[in-house]
């Protein structure tokens, strides 16, 4: 059952600094908007309902959420946070708590999140600050007598305001009961022109209503996006913590530093991986294996024990037990190789399925193929498998042999324990257990000179 909390995401900014058509919350963090990353944690805590407010890139935004159940909100024109709030407030359910998020910090935890709740839900106003060093650029929290008194932007602090450590992150919890008269009662008379969200907070106070604060477990969580640098900065920062789980977890990186993750990587005992991987969708690796620099897995399940080789693709695959790939090898959509399978260098593969201890270990082009068990296909092989309007499949049974520089046109069968002569093109079924060729006679000219380049005058 959805707990009583509503979620409103603010995502109407522009995003200037990031010089792009894009409005800021739909670039890219570890191959998701950052608008998602921060939609995923919001439903993880399954509220009640959960609101987006946007206005820049029109309907981008709304266009980019998959979500039905999310409630879009257009904020036009866009004066502020609290004037942000002010247009999600009728979607709110009067006797829940509202917790603010913002599309551009998108590395919160849920963990952290529900520690705010928690104490919203006990009917306090719950803020999510931070101690720093150098606190530039963010409002501060002012406190009397040890207790929050409002917060100031640090455009509107005075110098002594700007002296305080500790800073507003933006997000907060509020009893839904509170939220209408407080946003009312907003004014713009600030160095911005803007409606505050934070000015509820000296609303609060004033009125003697508890104001509790919360520190994330780590400062990373409530870093924002504001630019190019400051996206690649995150995006470091996110590997970085994806690198520390899985070594955490037993897997082996070479280099915690270059490692990319852009999904769900599921590592099994004694994985090991070398550096500039990257990882896309969803992969599984099982016990044992092995994955060589430079490769790229995307949405694949590699069974254990199997090695790929450095500098190898690997897209919506199902990879078997004890198998080799590459290096230089491709494997596309829709194949499944089989256990103990060798898949050599510049080989390529798509949609095909693959049967135990078969090699295709040079040069060659297997596309939509049925292969059987202990098959050989010799290098440069490709099946010719589009008529340039239809794809046809090729099935080659077990233990066939096919020699090198050999075109299987489809459709086509080879039987089984056929073998195909080297140089072959082969266009009809060849049968199983003989020898099948398709050679022009050699024949050696008397007297013919090779061409010799012409000079020119």
């Amino acid at each position: 059952m959805p707990l009583p909390i509503d979620i409103v995401i603010l995502a109407a900014g522009k995003g200037t600094r990031m010089h792009s058509d894009r409005p800021k919350v739909l670039h890219e963090l570890a191959g998701k908007s950052l608008l998602q990353h921060v939609l995923d944690t919001a439903m993880s805590l399954e509220p009640a309902k959960i609101c987006i407010v946007y206005g820049h890139g029109g309907d981008m935004i709304p266009r980019a959420v998959p979500q039905a159940d999310v409630q879009m909100v257009l904020q036009e024109p866009q004066l502020g946070t609290g004037h942000a709030l002010q247009q999600a407030m009728p979607r709110l359910d009067a006797g829940h708590v509202t917790l603010v998020l913002y599309g551009d910090v998108p590395l919160i935890r849920g963990e952290t999140l529900l520690s705010l709740l928690q104490m919203a839900l006990s009917g306090k106003v719950a803020l999510l600050t931070m101690l720093m060093d150098e606190p530039r650029g963010y409002g501060r929290i002012v406190r009397k007598n040890g207790k929050v008194a409002g917060i100031v932007e640090e455009k509107d602090a005075t110098p002594e305001q700007r002296a305080i450590h500790e800073v507003n992150t933006g997000i907060m919890a509020v009893p839904n009961r509170h939220l209408p008269a407080w946003l009312m009662a907003l004014k713009n008379d600030n160095a911005q022109g803007e409606f505050y969200l934070t000015d509820v907070i000296a609303l609060a106070a004033e009125q003697g209503v508890e104001i509790t604060t919360v520190q994330p477990a780590h400062h990373w969580e409530v870093l924002g996006v504001n630019s190019k640098s400051q996206l690649a900065q995150l995006e470091r920062l996110y590997q970085h913590e994806q690198a520390r789980r899985l070594t955490e977890r037993g897997v082996t990186l070479i280099d915690p530093g270059r490692l990319d993750v852009r999904g769900e990587l599921h590592c099994g005992r004694d994985v090991w991986i070398d550096v500039n991987c990257v990882f896309e969708g969803r992969v599984v690796l099982g016990d044992d294996v092995r994955v060589g620099a430079n490769c790229v897995l995307r949405d694949v399940e590699v069974a254990a024990g199997t090695l790929i080789e450095p500098f190898s693709l690997l897209e919506q695959a199902v990879i078997g037990a004890a198998c080799r790939i590459g290096p230089f090898a491709r494997i596309r959509p829709g194949t499944r190789l089989a256990d103990e399978v060798h898949i050599g260098n510049f080989v390529e593969l798509k949609n095909s399925q693959v049967g135990y201890n078969s090699k295709i270990n040079h040069l060659s082009y297997v596309g939509d193929a049925t292969v059987g068990a202990k098959v050989n296909i010799g290098a440069g092989t490709i099946t010719c498998n589009y008529d340039g309007a239809n794809k046809h499949r090729t099935v080659i049974e077990d233990g066939a042999f096919i020699g090198s520089d050999t075109q299987l046109v489809a459709p086509v069968t080879v039987g089984r324990g056929a073998t195909i002569g080297a140089g072959s093109t082969i266009t009809r079924d060849a049968p199983g257990g003989e020898l099948t060729l398709s050679r022009a006679r050699q024949t050696s000219i008397a007297g013919w000179q090779r061409p010799v380049k012409k000079i020119k005058e």
